[in-house]
């Protein structure tokens, strides 16, 4: 059988205070730790010294420290106002640093105020397991009810529906979908309050998708040339959920939005972090055309799946049970990764709470018997690919 390139399997990891140590994720198989330095705060530099000793940590436990998920963009970035500047030096001066150190892959976004958004963490399933949900009622719900944001505009049809569910809400219910939607990062303990929320959203209130798409576009401008001195792949990660959320602008949700930042920017460092899980939310992506068509300009690779309805709700499913044709989109993957020197790194992206992690402390999307599940489908999926020699 002629020898065939494989995908790097890693792990994303929030540091020491992971519920999830790097010996049980050695144990399930990962090499690679996606991580970041999360302590850092938004926007200052990371420093030889902070890097070189996460590293040291990582590979004392046998793993490589292959992905940084990520390098957060200050908010006067993606504004472009205020110390726009001092946040781009910054970045610049933590590419630098990183790439000193020998890492390659950086993960990054430029969703406005929040990363990610969903109503429920811990969304029951049939089998007993827990998943992440996003119910566009119970989003409109908290929208007008909630938030109260003056520009909300939502069709009678909608409105009606989330008025029944406030009808019929307890203030348990209302209260936890309030914490949901205010929820920090994965990772972090902090979140938002109601009034910072509204603060953050109003800074947007006159940036049009095009003032941001063109913000993108100089931030990568201005970072591309020292990513390119080090080899880094600058990936950026797409919008979750792809579709506009408290009246701010998306710009990387569609394949229009991918095909216009890699036309605006030639770089090699300009790439892609290719969330199935993301893209697959929204029913008009095709996932595995969009995997075929980009495959050159993926650098990191989150795989997960979704089962979407009609008025843009969607749930987490198990990896290989949801809308996207995980089978396709690895197929591609491994195609491309034929073409490739050095392994393309793909995670196993969220999991549900399932056995012993239930009733456990977990970041929300990583527990780690559900990534586990996960990590050891996808691994056997591409095995079988590759011995089916369809290559």
């Amino acid at each position: 059988m002629t020898f065939q390139r494989t995908l790097e399997q890693t792990w994303r990891w929030f540091g020491p205070n992971d519920p999830v140590p790097l010996s049980h994720i050695r144990q399930a198989g990962a090499t690679g730790i996606v991580t970041s330095l999360h302590h850092v705060p938004y926007g200052e530099t990371w420093t030889s010294e902070q890097i070189s000793l996460r590293k040291a940590e990582i590979e004392s436990a046998g793993l490589a420290w292959s992905v940084v998920e990520s390098v957060q963009v200050h908010n006067d970035i993606k504004l472009r106002r205020g110390h726009v500047q001092r946040y781009i030096d910054h970045y610049r001066d933590t590419l630098r640093n990183l790439g000193q150190s020998g890492i390659r892959t950086v993960c990054y976004n430029f969703m406005p105020v929040l990363d990610w958004s969903r109503t429920n963490l811990d969304y029951p399933q049939p089998d007993g397991s827990t998943a992440l949900r996003f119910d566009m009622t119970e989003y409109v719900a908290f929208d007008i009810d909630i938030l109260k944001r003056k520009t909300a505009d939502y069709s009678d049809t909608v409105r009606v529906k989330a008025e029944k569910w406030l009808h019929n809400a307890s203030k348990q219910d209302l209260d936890k979908l309030e914490r949901t939607m205010l929820a920090g990062l994965p990772g972090t303990d902090e979140g938002y309050t109601l009034e910072g929320f509204r603060s953050l959203i109003s800074a947007y209130d006159e940036l049009s998708a095009n003032d941001l798409s063109d913000n993108l576009h100089h931030f990568v401008r201005s970072v591309s040339d020292v990513a390119e001195e080090y080899g880094i792949s600058l990936t950026i990660h797409p919008d979750d959920p792809p579709f506009s959320i408290f009246g701010l602008p998306r710009i990387m949700s569609t394949a229009s939005d991918v095909r216009h930042l890699l036309e605006q920017i030639p770089s090699p460092s300009n790439a892609i972090c290719f969330c199935t899980g993301s893209f697959g939310a929204r029913p008009d992506n095709d996932v595995p055309a969009m995997a075929a068509e980009f495959a050159p300009h993926i650098g990191f690779v989150h795989l997960r799946n979704t089962i979407h309805e009609s008025d843009g709700s969607f749930t987490e499913s198990d990896h290989l049970a949801g809308d996207t044709d995980m089978y396709a989109v690895m197929l591609v993957l491994l195609k491309e990764q034929q073409n490739r020197l050095t392994p393309i790194p793909f995670r196993p992206d969220h999991g549900h709470v399932m056995l012993d992690d239930l009733g456990k402390k977990t970041n929300p999307g990583y527990s780690a018997i559900g990534r586990l599940r996960g990590l050891a489908e996808l691994r056997g999926l591409e095995l079988g690919i590759l011995r089916s020699e369809v290559l």
